[in-house]
């Protein structure tokens, strides 16, 4: 049961992942990196902001020795087995389990390996953390953890679920039970594929959905967009369950959900980024992407022309989803039509449609205007700060980073209107002095070309006109797009689910 004893309530955030941890919450805690994906920075960053702004925030996630160990060797050696002992204190919960203990990944990327993974996880949160930590609220994140808002119902601790995508798992009480967790205690609490008739007629043989039952189970639930969660409700996306599209239209009927978009890290700052070649402010942005276009063209082979127009592929070269196909569509002639105007393509990124990136390149002969990296984080960066425009084409976006990384560098997305983009992204008026990148509502290739016809017209404006925009667009950026912001849409969303102040 939920502990009354302290003044400011108690939160427990269930991640399987983290980009990092206040350096305050355990000796060596900083150090830690376990990183599939965003959720990874956005539990960081939602931890951090907690934390310094002094609420009572715990953590727990999976103790990845062999990762934490390979990480903390490097900046410590020989103390090693020291700090890496001392990392869990009051704040933060490492569950422990040969499980992932020598993983090198987060995720295996095989379906019964991973389940294993989320169960013994998993048991040790139900088992062992939330009776020690004793929470007024737990929080928990996508279907690894999708469990436990079914034990936290049944304890009457409130819980909230937040989706980060919407893949799920499945299995049989009777596999779960034999990873040490006690089912029959909440089981009426769990989603079923299909309706149980009770405990021992469905323990062997109906499927529990992992993801679908942490919707189901959870007091509150959200997503990291608002357009995402009513296009899923709405019917709008193919890849949805119909029954996460029911459990999520069901909480949103009871008022009991919510969309808060994600925000970049807060090292995603030209004038501070270590990544980039030439830091600049919004006031100096012209010369700081010229010095860090020059540089990054000739990193990776380009002409050097720092008057080129500059685009920026940041996302993985994932088909379904990206969007990248469409661009495939029209990068010869685009570049074709633009050439006179040098325009410029530089994609940092992995993913199976790369493939074809490199035949284009190569039969056009595109090798002085498009390069192809794989994705490294500083290089990214570096790329951010040196391109006028990104590409984001999206198919559908829970919520996305790269469209709030790139005002931020001054560098405006060109992209398609879904999800978290439309909440994110509004189409430029330069005249009226609105908006911020460049939209395009159908999703098609003929759609990209409009939008990247769009950029260019803007990019061929007067010069002082331009830099009116980017340094309004930067400054703009600075203000919405941080995790004060998010972790307040937090704040407020506990505070809704507890009936009283998070922060005493």
């Amino acid at each position: 049961m939920p502990t009354s004893r302290n003044k400011t309530p108690r939160v427990l955030i269930v991640t399987p992942e983290i980009t990092y941890l206040p350096a305050g919450m355990g000796e060596g805690a900083d150090k830690m990196h376990a990183k599939a994906g965003g959720l990874a920075d956005v539990s960081s960053s939602l931890i951090r902001a907690l934390y310094e702004q002094g609420g009572d925030v715990h953590v727990t996630l999976p103790n990845y020795r062999a990762i934490f160990r390979d990480q903390l060797r490097n900046d410590f050696d020989e103390e090693v087995d020291r700090i890496r002992n001392s990392i869990t204190s009051d704040r933060i919960h490492l569950a422990e389990d040969r499980a992932f203990f020598y993983l090198d990944q987060i995720y295996s990327g095989y379906n019964g390996e991973d389940v294993k993974i989320s169960l013994a996880f998993q048991r040790e949160v139900i088992n062992n953390v939330i009776p020690r930590v004793k929470p007024d609220l737990i929080h928990c994140n996508d279907w690894m953890t999708g469990l436990i808002p079914a034990m936290a119902r049944r304890v009457g601790i409130p819980c909230l679920f937040t989706l980060h995508n919407v893949h799920s798992r499945e299995t049989v009480m009777a596999t779960i039970e034999d990873r040490g967790i006690d089912t029959a205690d909440f089981w009426q609490h769990l989603y079923f594929t299909r309706p149980p008739g009770n405990y021992e007629a469905s323990r062997d043989t109906i499927p529990v959905d992992y993801l679908v039952s942490g919707v189901f189970a959870s007091h509150y639930v959200n997503t990291v967009s608002p357009t995402f969660f009513r296009e899923i409700v709405h019917g709008g996306h193919d890849m949805v369950t119909s029954q996460l599209r029911q459990e999520l239209a069901n909480k949103w009927h009871a008022g009991c959900a919510a969309g808060i978009l994600n925000a970049p890290d807060d090292t995603c700052d030209p004038e501070t980024d270590t990544a980039i070649f030439r830091n600049y402010t919004a006031e100096s942005h012209k010369a700081g992407k010229r010095s860090n276009k020059i540089h990054l063209q000739e990193k990776l082979g380009l002409t050097a022309d720092h008057n080129a127009p500059l685009f920026f592929w940041p996302s993985r070269l994932d088909p379904l989803q990206k969007g990248c196909g469409l661009l495939a569509e029209i990068l010869y002639e685009t570049l074709s039509h633009y050439w006179h105007d040098g325009m410029q393509v530089v994609m940092v990124a992995d993913g199976a449609f790369k493939p074809h990136f490199e035949r284009i390149i190569r039969t056009f002969n595109l090798q002085s205007r498009v390069a192809l990296a794989p994705f490294e984080e500083s290089l990214s960066r570096l790329a951010y700060a040196a391109s006028d425009f990104l590409f984001m084409p999206s198919r559908f976006e829970p919520c996305g980073l790269p469209q709030m990384i790139g005002p931020l560098y001054g560098t405006l997305p060109v992209a398609c209107d879904t999800g978290g983009i439309h909440d994110t992204v509004t189409h430029l008026n330069a005249e009226e002095g609105t908006g911020n990148g460049f939209l395009f509502n159908s999703y098609d290739s003929c759609g990209l070309r409009w939008a990247v016809d769009e950029a260019m017209a803007f990019w061929r404006k007067p010069e002082a006109f331009k830099r009116s925009q980017i340094v309004r667009i930067m400054d703009e950026s600075r203000r919405t797009f941080n995790h004060t912001v998010t972790a307040n849409r937090y704040i407020d969303l506990y505070e809704t689910m507890l009936e009283r102040p998070f922060i005493v």
